[in-house]
């Protein structure tokens, strides 16, 4: 048994290992030129800015940091989504803090990063956080831009997004410390302040060049929209600094005087240390997630004082249920069971797969939670329902529709954890991203898909080599074996945290071991959120 724990161990650590390495590549963003260049200017990179801005003692959880990886190829790449975002303290106050990169083309607008800017605003306006936008960009990449500008989800959404959080009461600081152009302008000027660095921030709706070509008029961009323009001249800023330095601790000095809001009243104790060992979590995910193993384990290691109190936990097994608390958070836990259990008729169930009585004692459960006003917490090892005759004539449809209903209704924040596979409606079902958890998080070990890569593999080559002897062709065996191969190549890569990490389908591919503070920073987030809306669930088959 300790092979198989050291080897999982090995595994996991392995994979842990090579996030490590991308992520040092990835906070590189453009380039140690690119980095050189900004320095020369007397500026700070977005890196910079945000740690010269936070508390030193607490953590900056940075989000979305392999946005757009492994896109753009033909482009150069979009290192981070040209944006360097998360969750940070400022004056013991936690903010969303979102800064253009400059070093990745010039802080251009590539899709992703449009799509990772309105994630960052989602989440400050869902848990009610003032949100710091440290503007350097020279607008959207224009050869792309017939994919960012005009949607409902593209550029222009940050704007309305601006006028809609404001109503709502989110505290918005916009400090433009370099180029601030044409639809971009108006993100400093729809915040509650703005502030702007001397010679180096500039706002306007058209740069020189451009003026020049449309009235013929000659002038320089500091005298056409520069700090000394907009605080003096147009109104337009609020403040202006000779240095980055002195703008950042400007901003502290705002966030220090906002008062303090009535919370959700999520409960909290003193936190207690899992009494079983946390390091020992790295060794219980099976090596390729491909064996059962008992949640239980991971969970107990993740709790304070281990203790999970279970719901109906001889019911419905593939699914576990029940109470605990996260550094002194009460929590409620929906997690997948991967063991292969009985049922109380004395029959074998899969593990990773959502039974009748599972869906049905989760719903229950979901609704519970929502009763008491505690946060749920979903770790997702899931491959879907269960499918067969038996399970349909016993309406695993409807109880699955349930279980959906309960989750999608939800009105306590729902944190997603996906520790192994997330496959099919199982996905949907244990809260992911399409039901609105207000964070959600992948361990290396996750794939995320519609089914594993093997399985569409082979589904899809049955449909081609169809397709082909409809057509009077036949494969060889030789050929039919290549083309399985790439299509398994092709889905196995679709399937890896990374992929869904790049398109924005989870926040962050985290280290196991800090699945606790993430989770806790998460309520504290989300306790920010001072109205709990009243639980409905509207009509379902019972």
């Amino acid at each position: 048994m300790n092979v198989e724990l050291n080897r999982n161990e090995d595994w996991m650590k392995l994979k842990l290992s090579e996030v490590k390495q991308h992520l040092s590549k990835i906070k590189l963003g453009g380039g140690k030129k690119a980095i050189d260049k900004q320095h020369e200017k007397n500026k700070l990179t977005a890196r910079e800015r945000i740690e010269y801005l936070c508390d030193k003692d607490k953590p900056f959880i940075e989000l979305g940091s392999f946005a757009g990886f492994e896109m753009y190829a033909e482009e150069g790449g979009c290192p981070a989504g040209g944006t360097v975002a998360g969750i940070g303290y400022i004056c013991n106050r936690q903010c969303i803090i979102v800064a253009n990169d400059q070093t990745v083309k010039a802080g251009a607008w590539f899709p992703i990063t449009g799509k990772k800017n309105l994630r960052m605003q989602e989440i400050a306006d869902e848990n009610n956080l003032p949100i710091i936008y440290l503007v350097d960009s020279a607008g959207v990449y224009l050869p792309m831009q017939d994919e960012i500008f005009p949607d409902k989800e593209h550029f222009g959404r940050i704007f309305r997004n601006n006028a809609k959080m404001s109503a709502n009461g989110i505290i918005q600081i916009a400090a433009v410390m370099g180029a601030c152009v044409a639809g971009g302008a108006y993100l400093p000027i729809m915040s509650d302040e703005t502030l702007m660095v001397e010679n180096n921030g500039s706002i306007f709706l058209a740069g020189s060049y451009l003026v020049k070509a449309a009235i013929g008029e000659d002038i320089d961009n500091e005298t056409l929209g520069g700090a000394i323009t907009h605080t003096e001249i147009s109104g337009i800023a609020d403040y202006k600094f000779k240095t980055e330095q002195e703008c950042l601790q400007q901003i502290k000095k705002i966030i220090s005087k906002i008062s303090h809001q009535p919370t959700a009243g999520f409960d909290r104790i003193n936190a207690i240390e899992p009494t079983k060992n946390s390091q020992e979590i790295y060794s219980i995910m099976p090596e390729g997630n491909a064996k059962p193993y008992d949640m239980r384990e991971i969970i107990e290691r993740m709790v304070d004082a281990s203790e999970f109190d279970e719901f109906k936990k001889d019911y419905g097994k593939t699914i576990l249920c029940g109470y605990a608390r996260i550094e002194g958070w009460a929590v409620g836990i929906v997690a997948n069971q991967r063991l292969i259990v009985k049922s109380k008729k004395g029959e074998m169930q899969m593990g990773g797969v959502i039974y009748n009585d599972s869906a049905d004692k989760a719903a229950r459960f979901i609704m519970n939670c929502n009763q008491k006003k505690i946060p749920l917490i979903f770790l997702q090892d899931v491959t879907g329902f269960m499918v067969g005759s038996r399970s349909e004539h016993s309406g695993i449809i409807k109880d699955g529709a349930k279980l959906v209903n309960a989750v999608a209704n939800s009105v306590v924040p729902k944190i997603t954890i996906i520790v192994g596979n997330s496959y099919g409606a199982g996905n949907y079902a244990m809260c992911g991203k399409a039901y609105d958890p207000r964070f959600i998080y992948a361990w290396p070990s996750a794939k995320i898909a519609v089914m594993g890569g093997e399985q569409a593999a082979k589904t899809m080559l049955q449909i081609q080599v169809a397709t082909m002897k409809a057509k009077g062709k036949e494969l060889t065996q030789e050929e039919e074996t290549e083309l399985l191969d790439k299509l398994k190549s092709k889905y196995n890569n679709q399937t890896t945290p990374y992929y869904a990490a790049a398109r924005l389908w989870v926040d962050e591919i985290i280290d196991p071991l800090q699945t606790r503070q993430l989770i806790s920073e998460a309520i504290h987030a989300a306790n920010h959120q001072n109205i709990i809306p009243e639980f409905k669930t509207g009509v379902f088959q019972v």
